[in-house]
């Protein structure tokens, strides 16, 4: 077997799962752009978004199911907004995040109460589950479709952002909170919108990446919340393509190194496996930690100026 075609379903599989990474990084880098605020939570409104598919789709066909998720999703980060971010718009920094820690750790505990800490399958979905080959590499129709369909979302989002009244709004916000709100800007209104885009991308996210890993369990949001904010991070938070670039780096990477002892073992460099997988996760903040110490702002954030 060639190298290429060895290597080919893993960087197929990075693209996909970089895809998924990145709609969750968008919601973390529109908050921080409005409210330089990191919210912990939205890790959990992803697991969330697959719990209630797990629930909604035993007792609804899956045509309302879908919407109904979504739909559940994006009130949930609203309220997740309304509830414990709002009340401390004036409050210290500090204080907003241990509410976002707050949120996660009940999110998580309410998943844990309501499951009972076992698995759920997440149930499959005609056609985008089907099987699939392409150029000798069987897959899932969901790993093809998954970068087409984050690349549609982020042109919309970002026509949105630079075409639109809301998205004229948010780059204000972004630029300077208190002179937007000075200039008779909506602050309230802008944020909330920023969370419901954020929440819906993370619906869609949820629906994407558990139709390729079917378990859910309450802590199903941890590591792919985790990874997405590297990868917003890592392409300069605060920057949606950034972000985007960011998470398909990371997908494809991470993706890499779980089948690097496959891939040595076909080209005869090594005889038996080494062990790389159990690395692919630590690789993910090995690369954050090196990026930030060249790179502080990221691949494309901006620098910022402090006010005197």
């Amino acid at each position: 077997m060639s190298l290429w075609q060895t290597i080919f379903p893993y960087i197929l599989s990075g693209i996909s799962v970089g895809g998924q990474y990145a709609l969750i990084a968008i919601g973390y880098t529109m908050v921080y752009g409005i409210l330089r605020l990191i919210n912990f939570a939205h890790g959990d409104v992803f697991m969330v978004a697959g719990l209630s598919m797990v629930y909604l789709a035993a007792s609804l066909p899956l045509y309302l199911a879908i919407p109904v998720m979504i739909i559940l999703t994006v009130a949930l980060g609203f309220t997740i907004e309304r509830v414990a971010y709002k009340p401390l718009r004036t409050a210290p920094r500090m204080s907003v995040m241990i509410s976002a820690i707050g949120v996660s750790y009940l999110l998580q505990n309410l998943a844990l109460y309501i499951t009972g800490g076992l698995n759920k399958n997440y149930p499959e979905i005609p056609w985008i589950s089907d099987k699939i080959t392409i150029f000798g590499a069987t897959t899932t129709r969901v790993t093809v479709i998954t970068p087409f369909v984050t690349i549609a979302l982020v042109l919309i989002l970002v026509w949105v952002i630079n075409h639109t009244k809301i998205g004229m709004a948010m780059r204000a916000v972004s630029k300077d909170f208190e002179t937007a709100q000075l200039m008779g800007i909506k602050i309230n209104n802008v944020i909330s919108i920023t969370f419901i885009i954020g929440s819906f991308l993370a619906a869609i996210g949820s629906m994407l990446f558990f139709t390729n890993y079917p378990g859910v369990v309450p802590t199903s949001g941890g590591m792919p919340g985790l990874k997405a904010f590297v990868a917003a991070v890592f392409g300069g938070i605060g920057s949606i393509p950034g972000a985007v670039i960011g998470a398909f780096i990371i997908g494809i990477c991470e993706s890499l190194i779980k089948g690097l002892d496959t891939i040595l073992m076909s080209q005869g460099v090594i005889a038996e496996q080494i062990g790389f997988a159990t690395f692919s996760d630590a690789f993910t903040f090995i690369l954050l930690i090196i990026i930030l110490v060249f790179k502080p702002m990221g691949l494309f954030g901006e620098k910022q100026t402090d006010k005197v």
